[in-house]
C-alpha cells in the first residue's frame, strides 16, 4: 500500500519537475490531450490509426511525434475557426492575415498551417486522413510561390473532434506536400442530439467585434447501425487599419542615419522616424514645378512655403515635415505611412457539413462526408495613387496649366504669383494620392468549396488473422474569385484633360472635330483637393479587375492492411494503398486584366490544365523484440518502414520512403527515431499561372560595377560577367560611343545598368511547365517518458532535421541573373531567362537588361534544425491532498526550439532566419486546466523568446537589433448546467503589445473579451 505522504511527495515531485522544465526552457505551450487519451478506435477491428501511418495499432504507442488539439481546447479559448487553434501551436508559424509593417497588405483571408516556417505548401492538410482540394489560386500569394493551400476556415467546428499534427515528413504515407509534416482534422463519427452555440467578442477599445453561430444535429437510425449528423456555422471578424492600434499607428520607419561614420562605430546605419509620411504626395495634391520629386522642385510661395491644394481646391501652404530624403519625412502633411495598407484582413465564413455512416453488416460499413464552405476575406491593399513616384505604373505625374477649368480664381492667382510662367501657359505638376477614383479601395477574395466523399470499408478473416480494407472516392471543387477596383489608364488620361466648352467643363476628347475620337461617356476629373472626383467621373475611369479560378480534385484511394505473420515477438503488421488523383485548375483573369487596361499595362492570359498521379504505397511494422523475448534495457524493439512510388503525368516519377525504430527501454521510457525521404510536386499554379508582360525594374544586376565584386563568390561572378562582355563588344558602350575602344574588363568596370533603378525591362510573369519535384531528407529522433510512479505524467522531446533541395522557388529577374553569374557552371535555362541590349539604343548603354522573367524555378535550398518538447501532467487534486473530490488539474508545457532555419532561393546565397522574429529560437505555451463538476477554468501563457529583429542585424545596421521576449496571458471559464452551458474569457489579459518595434511579434489586437453559450438538446 502506498502511504498518503508518499503519494503526496511523488505528486509534488512531478509538479516541481513540470514547472522546473517550464522555467528552464523558456517556452510554454499547447493545451492538448495526450495521444493515448484521445486516439479513437475504429469501428471495425481493435486498432486505432494515428496520423503518420495507415496501420491500425493495438494502442497509441507513441511511435511518431504527433501532437493533438481537442475541440474542448478550441472552445476554451473562444476560437471561431480551426485556424485560430493552429496559430497557437509553437511549431506552426501563424498565418494571421496581418500586415508586418513593411508596406505589404495583410492577406487574402485564407489561413493554412506552416510547420517550422518551411512554407504553407510544405505542410499537408488532411480531413479524416484523406486529401483535400486546394483552396487558393496561389497567384499573388506572399512570396509568389503558388503554394497548394487548404484553408483552415472551411473546417466545421461543431463536428471537429480533434486535430492531429504530425511533425516532420509523412510523404511516404500520404504523398506530395508532406515535407514539414501533416495536419489531420478528425471529424466526429457518431454524433447524436442537437447543439446550438453562439459567441460574441470585442476588444477593450470597443472595436474588433467577432461573432459566430453554429448548430450541430445528429441521430442514429436502423437500430443503431447508422448515424447521420449535420453542422452549419457562420463566423465573422472585421478589418483593422494601422491607425486602430497604438504600436502600428506610430508611423515608424528607418531611414539613412547621417550620424553613422562607419561599420564599427556603434552607430546604426539607419535611424528611426515616427509619424512617417510620403512627403511628395498626399490626398489634396502637392504641387511641383517639374515632373520629379526632389524637394527643390516643390512649388513655393514668396515666403518659401511649399504649396498644396486644400480640400476646396484653393492653394494653401504645405508642410513637408522633416525631410528624410526621397520619399519619406517625419510629420507634416504628406501621405501617412500607416494609410498605405490595412493592418488586419476581415474574414466571413459560412460552412455546412454532413457526415454519416451505415453498417451494411458486422464487417462492412458505408460512410460519406459532404462539405460546403464559403469564405470571404476583405483587405485594404496598396491603392491607386497616380503620383510622381509611380511613373512606371501610372504614366507619370499630372501636368496642368492655368487653362484647367477646375482651378479656382484663388488658385490661379496663387500659382501665378509662385511661378510667373504659369500665368502664360507653362505647366505645373500635381502629385496626389486619389482616395476617390474608384468606388472602394478594398480587395476581396472569396471561395466556394464543395467536397463529397464516399467510403466503403470493412474487414475479413483469413485463418487466425484479420485484414481490414477501404475503398473511397472523393470529388472536390473550389470556385474562387479575387476582386478589386482599378483605374483604366486611357480613360484617366481622357478624364484628367478637362476643358471649358459652352459654359460647361467637359473632357477635351469630346471637343475634337473628328467625332470618331469622341467618348460621350467621358466625365472630367477635378484633381484639385481631396474628394472632388464626381460620381460620373469615378464610374467612367474605374473598372472591376481580378481573377476567377477553379480547382478540381478527384481522388480514389484503396487500402488493405492487417497482420502478415505472427512472430514470437509479436505480429508483423502491414498496410498497402493505391491512390489515383486527378488535379485540374483554370485561371481566368477578368477582361480588364486580359486587356491590360490598368497599372503598367500588363496583359494577363487565361490558363488551364491539369495532371494525374498514380501512387502505390506500403507500410510495415516488425516487432524485433517483444512479448516474452526481452533483453536488459530492451523491453521492446520495433522497426517500421514505408515506401511510396509516385507517377505524376507532369512532374515524373518519384520514390520516397520512411524507416524508423521504436525502442522501449523499460516500461514508461520509449526512444524513437526515423529517417525519411519526402517530396513536393509542383502545383498547377506554379506550372500554369497566367502569363503577363510589362515594364518593370530588374533588381540588382550582378555585372553592374557596384556589385561586380560582391556575391557568394566574387571571383566566379567576375569571371562569368567578363566572359559575357568579351563575347559581346557592345556591352558597356554608352549612347555617345564612350567605351567602344575599351577592353571587356574596362567596359565591365564602368558598366552601370539603368534597369536596376528604372522600369526599362519587359518582364514576363507566369508559370513554368518544366518544373520537377523538390526533395527533402528528414531525420527525427526523441523519447517519451511516462513514469509509472507518477501516474498522469508524460514527458516527450523530439529532434527534427530537414534538408530540402531543388526547392520550388519564386524567381525574379534578379534571382535568375544571380544564379547565372554566381554559379561556376550555370544552367542554360537560368541564363536564358533574361536578355541584354546588344548595343546602345541611344538611351541605355549596351548590356542593359531589356527582358526578364518572374516564375517558379527548381533551385531552392532549405535547412532546418529544431526540437519540440512537451511536459503534460494531469491528476485529481484529492490524490495530492487527500480528502473529498477537489477536482482535476491539468498542467501542460510545450515548446519548440528553432535551432537553425536557413534558406536560399537560388541555391547560392543563403539567409538565416532562425533567431529572428520570423523563426525565433524559443516559442512555447503553458496551459492550466481546472475541472470540478460543472465548473471549468483555464489559463494560457503564450511565450515568444528574445530574438533578433531580422537576419544578420546588429547595432551597426539597425537601432533595434533585438526584440524583447513577449508573454501573453489569457483566461477563460465555463459553467455547464447540463442542457445549457455558458463561457467567458479574456484574451491577452494584460493588454500586452507586440515587442517593439515589430508589430507582428506578439498580439497586436490587445485585450479582448468573449462571451458564448451552448444549448444541448437530446
Amino acid at each position: 500500500m502506498i502511504h498518503a505522504h508518499t503519494r503526496i511527495a511523488r505528486r509534488l515531485m512531478a509538479t516541481t519537475a513540470l514547472f522546473a522544465a517550464v522555467t528552464a526552457a523558456p517556452a510554454l505551450a499547447q493545451d492538448t490531450v495526450p495521444q493515448d487519451e484521445s486516439a479513437s478506435a475504429t469501428d471495425m477491428g481493435e486498432g486505432i490509426v494515428v496520423t503518420g501511418s495507415r496501420i491500425r495499432r493495438a494502442e497509441a504507442d507513441k511511435a511518431s511525434p504527433v501532437t493533438e488539439i481537442q475541440q474542448q481546447s478550441i472552445i476554451d479559448r473562444g476560437y471561431t475557426s480551426a485556424a485560430d487553434a493552429l496559430n497557437d501551436l509553437p511549431s506552426n508559424v501563424p498565418m494571421l492575415n496581418q500586415a508586418d509593417g513593411t508596406g505589404e497588405a495583410s492577406g487574402s483571408g485564407l489561413q493554412a498551417p506552416n510547420l517550422f516556417g518551411l512554407g504553407t505548401g510544405r505542410t499537408l492538410t488532411l480531413v479524416n486522413g484523406r486529401r483535400m482540394v486546394t483552396s487558393s489560386s496561389g497567384i499573388g500569394a506572399p512570396g509568389g510561390v503558388g503554394d497548394a493551400q487548404v484553408d483552415s476556415n472551411i473546417i466545421p467546428l461543431g463536428l471537429l473532434e480533434r486535430v492531429e499534427v504530425f511533425q516532420g515528413g509523412g510523404a511516404a504515407v500520404y504523398g506530395s506536400d508532406a515535407v514539414a509534416g501533416v495536419v489531420n482534422y478528425i471529424l466526429k463519427k457518431d454524433f447524436t442530439g442537437l447543439v446550438l452555440d453562439g459567441q460574441t467578442g470585442i476588444s477593450d477599445r470597443g472595436d474588433y467585434g467577432t461573432y459566430s453561430l453554429r448548430g450541430t444535429a445528429g441521430t442514429n437510425f436502423a437500430d443503431g447501425r447508422g448515424n447521420v449528423a449535420i453542422d452549419v456555422g457562420w463566423s465573422k471578424s472585421p478589418m483593422l487599419r494601422f491607425s486602430d492600434r497604438p504600436l502600428s499607428n506610430l508611423g515608424r520607419l528607418t531611414v539613412t542615419n547621417s550620424a553613422d561614420t562607419g561599420p564599427s562605430d556603434g552607430i546604426p546605419a539607419v535611424k528611426e522616424i515616427f509619424n512617417a509620411a510620403f512627403w511628395p504626395f498626399n490626398g489634396n495634391g502637392v504641387i511641383f514645378t517639374a515632373p520629379a520629386p526632389p524637394p527643390n522642385f516643390l512649388a513655393r510661395d514668396a515666403s518659401g512655403s511649399a504649396l498644396q491644394f486644400g480640400s476646396d481646391g484653393s492653394v494653401i501652404p504645405y508642410n513637408t515635415g522633416t525631410l528624410q530624403g526621397i520619399p519619406f519625412a517625419s510629420g507634416g502633411d504628406g501621405f501617412a505611412y500607416q494609410e498605405l495598407a490595412g493592418l488586419r484582413t476581415g474574414v466571413e465564413r459560412y460552412t455546412g457539413n454532413l457526415v454519416g455512416h451505415y453498417d451494411i453488416s458486422d464487417h462492412m460499413k458505408l460512410s460519406t462526408e459532404l462539405l460546403y464552405a464559403h469564405t470571404k476575406g476583405t483587405e485594404i491593399p496598396q491603392g491607386n495613387s497616380y503620383t510622381t513616384l509611380n511613373a512606371g505604373s501610372y504614366a507619370g505625374p499630372i501636368a496642368f496649366t492655368i487653362d484647367n477649368p477646375f482651378l479656382t480664381s484663388q488658385a490661379k492667382a496663387a500659382l501665378s504669383a509662385a511661378r510667373p510662367s504659369f500665368a502664360t501657359g507653362a505647366p505645373l505638376y500635381l502629385s496626389k494620392y486619389f482616395y476617390d477614383l474608384v468606388p472602394s479601395g478594398e480587395q476581396t477574395t472569396a471561395t466556394d468549396t464543395y467536397r463529397g466523399l464516399v467510403t466503403l470499408e470493412g474487414d475479413f478473416d483469413v485463418g487466425s488473422r484479420n485484414f481490414y480494407w477501404s475503398l473511397s472516392g472523393s470529388y472536390g471543387r473550389v470556385e474562387g474569385q479575387q476582386r478589386s477596383w482599378q483605374v483604366i489608364n486611357s480613360r484617366f488620361t481622357n478624364a484628367i484633360n478637362a476643358v471649358s466648352s459652352g459654359g460647361q467643363i467637359v473632357c477635351a476628347i469630346n471637343t475634337d472635330a473628328d467625332t470618331a475620337n469622341n467618348d460621350a461617356s467621358c466625365a472630367p476629373i477635378n484633381p484639385f483637393g481631396r474628394g472632388n472626383v464626381s460620381e460620373a467621373a469615378r464610374a467612367y475611369v474605374s473598372t472591376r479587375a481580378g481573377l476567377n479560378w477553379v480547382n478540381e480534385q478527384v481522388d480514389v484511394l484503396a487500402t488493405l492492411g492487417g497482420t502478415v505473420v505472427s512472430l514470437p515477438t509479436g505480429d508483423v503488421q502491414f498496410s498497402t494503398a493505391y491512390e489515383h488523383r486527378d488535379e485540374k485548375a483554370r485561371f481566368t483573369p477578368l477582361t480588364a486584366n486580359q486587356l491590360g487596361l490598368f497599372g503598367d499595362g500588363s496583359q494577363q492570359l487565361a490558363q488551364s490544365g491539369g495532371y494525374n498521379t498514380n501512387e502505390l504505397s506500403a507500410e510495415i511494422v516488425v516487432p524485433l523484440i517483444g512479448k516474452g523475448f526481452s533483453l536488459p534495457l530492451v523491453k521492446a524493439l520495433e522497426f517500421n518502414g514505408a515506401f511510396r512510388y509516385v507517377d505524376n503525368s507532369l512532374a515524373g516519377s518519384e520514390n520516397v520512403w520512411d524507416a524508423g525504430l521504436r525502442w522501449e527501454v523499460f516500461s514508461g521510457l520509449t526512444l524513437r527515431g526515423s529517417r525519411s525521404r519526402n517530396f513536393r510536386a509542383p502545383t498547377l499554379t506554379q506550372l500554369l499561372a497566367p502569363t503577363s508582360s510589362g515594364l518593370d525594374g530588374v533588381g540588382f544586376d550582378p555585372c553592374d560595377a557596384d556589385r561586380i565584386n560582391s556575391g557568394p563568390n566574387p571571383a566566379v561572378r567576375r569571371q562569368n560577367c567578363l566572359a559575357a562582355f568579351t563575347a559581346n563588344a557592345g556591352y558597356g558602350v554608352d549612347a555617345d560611343g564612350t567605351g567602344a575602344g575599351l577592353t571587356a574588363a574596362e567596359r565591365l568596370a564602368r558598366f552601370q545598368d539603368p534597369s536596376e533603378n528604372f522600369s526599362r525591362a519587359t518582364v514576363t510573369s507566369g508559370g513554368n511547365g518544366n518544373l520537377r519535384n523538390e526533395i527533402s531528407d528528414t531525420l527525427t529522433y526523441g523519447f517519451v517518458f511516462q513514469p509509472s510512479f507518477v501516474p498522469g505524467l508524460t514527458v516527450s522531446a523530439d529532434r527534427v532535421e530537414i534538408d530540402l533541395k531543388d526547392g520550388l522557388s519564386p524567381f525574379t529577374t534578379e534571382n535568375f541573373t544571380a544564379a547565372c553569374y554566381d554559379e561556376p557552371n550555370p544552367d542554360s535555362a537560368v541564363c536564358s531567362a533574361f536578355t541584354r541590349l546588344a548595343a546602345s539604343d541611344g538611351i541605355s548603354p549596351g548590356g542593359t537588361i531589356i527582358t526578364g522573367t518572374t516564375t517558379t524555378f527548381n533551385a531552392g535550398v532549405i535547412k532546418y534544425r529544431g526540437e519540440t518538447y512537451t511536459v503534460d501532467y494531469r491528476f485529481a487534486l484529492a490524490d495530492l491532498f487527500g480528502g473529498n473530490d477537489l477536482g482535476r488539474l491539468g498542467l501542460r508545457a510545450t515548446a519548440t526550439h528553432n535551432a537553425l532555419l536557413t534558406t536560399s532561393v537560388t541555391g547560392t546565397t543563403f539567409t538565416t532566419t532562425s533567431d529572428t522574429y520570423l523563426s525565433p529560437e524559443w516559442l512555447g505555451q503553458f496551459n492550466l486546466v481546472y475541472d470540478k463538476g460543472p465548473l471549468r477554468f483555464t489559463y494560457q501563457l503564450d511565450y515568444r523568446g528574445r530574438t533578433h529583429s531580422g537576419a544578420d542585424v546588429s547595432i551597426e545596421t539597425t537601432p533595434n537589433p533585438i526584440l524583447s521576449a513577449n508573454v501573453v496571458h489569457s483566461v477563460s471559464t465555463q459553467y455547464d448546467l447540463g442542457k445549457f452551458a455558458i463561457r467567458a474569457g479574456i484574451d491577452n489579459l494584460t493588454d500586452k503589445e507586440p515587442s517593439y518595434p515589430q508589430i507582428a511579434y506578439g498580439d497586436i489586437l490587445g485585450r479582448r473579451f468573449f462571451l458564448g453559450a451552448t444549448i444541448k438538446l437530446k
